[in-house]
């Protein structure tokens, strides 16, 4: 009951952001979200005995959406060099903070572990606000959080109830083949669904005055929005939905690893930001990939 009531406060809240929220604003909140579970991620990694550099990876992942925001005053070009030049030397600042470690002997993992977590987590949740600013994002941010959540409860309900043949036993003992199935087959279904019904989803939406980018021709009746070729949005949501399962058991693996149950226990009923986004962070980078490739057969004109 508490992950449903959970649920049911934060989803219309993050609809809101993604449909109607200002670009400085929608930044402040992923940052937020994502400095959150990064400072959880860096908990985890103190488990391993290993002292993490909080400070700078704090600044790293900061640094990547204020590079961004910047970016969108003097092109890709400058996104780019930013980005490029803090992946490049930003492990060297962190390896040279280690210097000053009396323990040398985890002051290199230590900084190792903490510069891995601004990739993890900073990197991926750039590439959400990315995809939320394209053209028509909203679609493709939507499209991304269907294959992520409805397959994650399906996996949820029906690992529980019919769930016969672990998955990963070592890993996460919880998750089972039947869920794991089901999470892929519901994810697909809904996705495909999304898409076939997208005119008729925007043209809603449009009506009640969420659409960010509203078009005048949707009041009309004139769909601006396509269906998408199903096959297309089936391989997608299933490429999307595979990587967010494999998100999901490296998060697992990685608490396993410190004996943590939660990343957290900010989200009753979900524990910590890391754990509710750990199947994003890796569905993300995939999706991003896939819809540069195929985005256009998704929202067709």
């Amino acid at each position: 009951m508490k992950r449903i009531l959970t649920a049911l406060v934060l989803i219309p809240l993050v609809l809101l952001a993604v449909f109607r929220a200002p670009l400085w604003l929608f930044l402040l909140v992923v940052v937020v979200v994502a400095l959150g579970a990064l400072s959880e991620y860096l908990t985890i990694t103190a488990a391993y005995n290993l002292e993490p550099f909080r400070l700078l990876a704090y600044m790293h992942t900061a640094s990547l959406f204020v590079i961004y925001y910047g970016a969108q005053r003097y092109g890709g070009v400058a996104l780019l060099a930013g980005v490029l030049l803090l992946l490049l030397f930003g492990p060297f600042l962190m390896m040279t903070t280690a210097l000053g470690r009396e323990n040398l002997k985890t002051a290199v993992p230590s900084a190792a572990m903490s510069q891995l977590g601004v990739a993890y987590i900073g990197m991926p949740l750039l590439l959400l606000v990315m995809l939320r600013e394209s053209h028509r994002g909203w679609v493709y941010v939507l499209f991304i959080f269907f294959a992520v959540w409805v397959g994650d409860t399906a996996a949820m309900y029906v690992g529980k109830s019919m769930g016969r043949h672990k998955l990963a036993p070592r890993i996460s003992p919880g998750k089972t083949v039947e869920g794991s199935v089901a999470s892929l087959l519901f994810a697909v279904a809904v996705c495909v669904l999304f898409t076939h019904y997208l005119p008729e989803i925007a043209a809603g939406l449009n009506r009640i005055h969420l659409l960010k980018d509203a078009d005048e021709s949707l009041l009309v009746g004139v769909a601006p929005y396509g269906r998408a070729i199903w096959w297309v949005a089936a391989l997608l949501a299933a490429g999307i939905n595979v990587a967010a399962q494999v998100g999901d058991l490296i998060e697992s693996a990685f608490k396993r690893g410190a004996d943590v149950k939660d990343s957290g226990t900010i989200l009753p009923g979900h524990g910590g930001l890391l754990d509710r986004i750990d199947a994003l962070l890796l569905a993300l980078p995939v999706a991003f990939i896939l819809l540069l490739a195929f985005g256009d057969r998704l929202v067709r004109p």
